[in-house]
């Protein structure tokens, strides 16, 4: 407690702004335990970028903290680029403060004689990785929090080829950042370095969504939409883009339409919880809409709900849209005629029938660990090969290349084509979904995820990774275990041989078993907020379509069976 305390008095400087010092005093004398919890440790970069409750400490999110990344990342900028005239480009979302701190970023930026590109208002995620190649800038960053509760703010670091920073470079920034104290940061702004930026860069962005997502589906005037931008940024970008495309049906709900970091509308803004989705598939049930698409604040992520087979509107996972999404892409990818450089990509948490989309297309599907920037770098690191889309689990999408991120701008658009067409040709998106199930094999997910907040829950955490380490599973509802894969240790083991081989993907926390039949579990700590996530994947063959419901039921016991057998319900 006496080096927190140490940290927490070195904030009552004359370095720092009145208030802060005030708040900091009244917690030395009244709250012990608050600070604590906001001087243990300093934010740290995750897998996406720096994330965590806004406030006053080294473990909030503050114009401090924010100034001493974005001063090592100005160091670390000059040293890569020595005798460059430096460019960064900075958007901003909903959240609060976000504005306000884009503009202290912008100003640390300038004050160390780096071009900054600040947008005037909120924008989407992608539209700032697309304006770091389209400006030509080496850096961006976004000051977002995702999905996160109204507490949370945050701030991800762009490389220049539009993608988040991926190793050496993070690794490189963060000792950049750890050399520094908060005293080194130069707040002191050269405006002269600071250029707004707006409907310039929009049109390209847009046009260039319309340009990758829209593949002329037929039954595009008859095809009703519901979108949400549940109080984020999209709404400067997705029905703009739909529009263009030639969809007039589009239903915005407009009591979450005005972005609004307080998120009023619902528990929690992220689309992944069906919960978030609620006025939107009312309003679809009321006027009959094909599809329902709602976005996160930074849209990144969507989610998609359409008619099932009973014709009540049912919100799909993530795995789900991946695996409909790219074989869309790889079917008008085999329309042009592969050249046999093409690949696909996801992640190792997410849908194994990825693989098997892949083997049937003759494609390459490349995995990696959790995290777009790693597809992102795929990109980077095969530049003799053409990524045709990917995604993971999470919500999250990738149409080309030409944005180095999820991106639900395009995603959305893609999305519509799929049904549009679907739709056209008497089936549905849905029955299209059935459909690759028949053609490639029937793989269902569930994911949990468990909540462990604070000092305690970050050491339950640790305790449960080492406890399923320590004590491996030996079967999964009946089925052996015959493979454990641990990142941490970049380790496969055969338990049938008891073999081990060498993974070649970087190092990280996640432990993958596999058994006999084919049911994957796996766990991981997310890198963004305080849960230890668990990811079960099973499988069946699905001889006809006309039998979907039962195998589906079957599949949705098994897993029902397997959380309920590792007593996490």
């Amino acid at each position: 407690m006496n080096d927190i305390l140490t940290t927490a008095k070195s904030w009552l400087t004359d370095f720092f702004d009145p208030a802060v010092k005030k708040e900091i005093q009244h917690l030395i004398e009244n709250d012990p335990e608050e600070l604590k919890d906001r001087f243990y440790k300093n934010m740290e970069f995750g897998t996406g970028g720096m994330r965590g409750i806004m406030g006053v400490g080294t473990n909030r999110i503050n114009k401090y903290t924010l100034g001493k990344s974005t001063q090592g990342l100005s160091n670390y900028l000059h040293k890569v680029y020595p005798d460059t005239e430096l460019k960064v480009v900075i958007a901003y979302d909903c959240r609060h403060n976000s504005d306000t701190l884009a503009r202290t970023v912008a100003e640390v930026f300038s004050a160390n004689n780096i071009k900054v590109y600040l947008f005037s208002e909120l924008r989407t995620t992608p539209e700032l990785s697309f304006a770091v190649r389209y400006l030509g800038c080496q850096a961006g960053v976004v000051l977002t929090a995702s999905h996160n509760p109204p507490e949370y703010n945050g701030y991800k670091v762009y490389w220049t080829d539009g993608g988040q920073i991926v190793p050496p470079q993070d690794g490189e920034i963060i000792a950049e950042i750890n050399k520094l104290s908060v005293e080194d940061v130069r707040f002191k702004a050269n405006d002269s370095f600071i250029e707004l930026i707006d409907h310039q860069v929009d049109e390209a962005f847009i046009n260039a969504s319309v340009q990758n997502g829209d593949f002329n589906a037929p039954g595009k005037t008859d095809y009703s939409i519901v979108f949400t931008s549940l109080h984020g940024t999209s709404i400067t970008a997705i029905p703009e883009v739909l529009k263009r495309a030639g969809y007039n049906k589009v239903t915005i709900i407009e009591e979450q339409a005005e972005p609004d970091g307080d998120f009023p509308t619902v528990v929690s803004p992220n689309p992944e919880e069906p919960e978030a989705l609620t006025l939107a598939m009312k309003k679809a049930e009321e006027i009959g809409a094909d599809m329902v698409v709602g976005t996160d604040p930074d849209s990144d992520r969507l989610g998609i709900a359409v008619r099932n087979p009973e014709g009540k509107m049912e919100l799909l996972n993530g795995n789900q849209t991946m695996v409909l999404m790219t074989k869309f892409l790889l079917d008008q990818q085999k329309e042009k005629g592969f050249k046999g450089n093409e690949f696909i990509a996801s992640t190792i948490v997410s849908t194994p029938m990825m693989q098997s989309l892949a083997s049937a297309y003759g494609v390459e599907c490349k995995t990696s660990l959790t995290g777009f920037k790693w597809i992102a770098k795929m990109i980077v690191d095969h530049p003799d090969q053409h990524f045709v889309g990917g995604g993971e689990e999470s919500f999250g999408f990738m149409v080309g290349d030409f944005v180095r991120d999820k991106d639900a701008v395009t995603s959305t658009l893609l999305a519509c084509e799929i049904g549009a067409t679907a739709k056209a040709n008497g089936s549905s998106f849905y029955k299209e979904l059935i459909q690759c199930y028949a053609d490639y094999g029937f793989y269902k997910e569930k994911l949990i995820s468990l909540t462990k907040k604070g000092i305690s829950g970050a050491e339950e955490i640790k305790k449960m990774m080492q406890d399923y380490k320590e004590n491996p599973v030996k079967s999964i509802d009946g089925s052996k275990v015959i493979t454990v894969d641990d990142y941490n240790s970049s380790t496969s083991t055969d338990i049938r041989t008891g073999k081990v081989s060498d993974i070649d993907l970087p190092k990280s926390n996640v432990l993958i078993y596999t058994t006999e039949d084919g049911t994957r579990m796996a766990a991981r700590p997310s890198g963004t907020e305080p849960k230890i996530k668990f990811y079960f994947s099973v499988n069946a063959p699905l001889d006809e379509v006309k039998n979907f419901k039962e195998v589906n039921d079957a599949l949705d016991a098994k897993l029902n069976s397997i959380v309920s057998e590792l007593k996490l319900d």
